[in-house]
């Protein structure tokens, strides 16, 4: 017997499978990212090197940047050390630390074709490894331009949603509410929204991990100027109608919320998720409102409000 009633059958398991979940794991990361482990891959797929250093975050970004201009200076110290630290002309290095220093900074001279003339090359295979690492920087830096434009050009989504959902009244009833606020300053235009619940259950003796859709109040807006509050209207309809906590609990629920809107700025569509457990819910509170009006009448976002909750009582 299914745990949760429903006013439809539905059988789309937005792509998560319907093994049930164990030990209230997510489906889903607050991040909207799966939460899943990959195992049985490469630790490097050199076809896949530019989708993870323009999705990597900033600190390892610069860290992988960093790591890998200390290797190829440290290679090329090496290299001018093998071929003959006399041939660097300038080097005053005498013993083998300041030899190879005094190389590692003429490779990173050469490789950013900066270039003080303290040192220079001296003979023909110095020189020849001297005018490829120069080719080599011109071609490494233009790279790494490329890469630090296509992270400041790829189109992001800076909504922020409430790290609750709530249960407060609602028309007479209750509604399973949370919210969301952009945190950009651009405009966000053709916003929609949908809601998941999913859940384990057991069909025909066998636990599953179900997936419904939860009905929303507003699913569609055309323009997010303040923050917007999604309602799900807990009616006869609902699955969550005349549901505990302690009923949640046991079926393990966790809702999805998923985003999509037209980026003005980016002049393209973004997208973002979030997730809530049935320990994210807060019953019988509502949320503070985030905006009023200040002494000029001018409308004022309180950005700090998002997560702000009230106690109420449901009738």
């Amino acid at each position: 017997m299914a745990f949760f009633r429903r006013k439809v059958q539905f059988n789309d398991d937005l792509g998560f499978g319907s093994t049930p979940v164990i030990k209230n794991q997510r489906v889903l990361n607050t991040d909207g990212t799966p939460n899943i482990e990959r195992t049985g891959l490469p630790w490097f797929k050199f076809d896949d090197t530019y989708t993870r250093l323009v999705t990597m975050s900033w600190p390892r970004f610069f860290m992988v940047i960093l790591i890998t201009y200390l290797i190829v200076n440290t290679l090329f110290a090496v290299a001018y050390n093998i071929i003959g630290i006399q041939n660097l002309d300038g080097a005053k290095g005498i013993t083998l630390r300041d030899q190879f220093f005094d190389a590692f900074f003429f490779s990173a001279q050469t490789i950013s074709t900066v270039g003080y003339g303290h040192i220079s090359p001296q003979g023909f295979i110095t020189s020849v490894l001297a005018a490829f690492e120069s080719m080599l920087g011109l071609l490494a830096f233009a790279l790494a331009t490329g890469l630090l434009y296509g992270r400041f050009s790829r189109p992001t989504s800076k909504v922020s949603f409430s790290k609750k959902m709530v249960i407060a009244p609602y028309q007479n009833r209750s509604g399973l509410m949370c919210r969301l606020v952009n945190l950009r300053r651009n405009s966000l235009i053709d916003i929609e929204v949908q809601m998941f619940m999913t859940y384990n259950e057991t069909i025909d003796g066998k636990l599953k991990r179900s997936f419904y859709p939860l009905e929303l109040e507003r699913s569609k807006i055309s323009v997010l100027s303040l923050n917007w509050t999604l309602v799900h209207p807990i009616t006869d309809d609902s699955p969550l109608f005349e549901k505990s906590l302690e009923e949640l609990k046991v079926a393990e629920v966790e809702v999805f919320v998923i985003l999509k809107a037209f980026d003005d700025t980016f002049a393209q569509t973004i997208h973002t998720r979030t997730s809530y457990q049935d320990e994210d819910i807060e019953w019988n509170a509502k949320f503070e409102i985030m905006h009023y009006h200040n002494e000029e009448g001018k409308t004022v976002l309180d950005y700090s409000l998002l997560d702000k909750t009230l106690p109420t009582s449901i009738s």
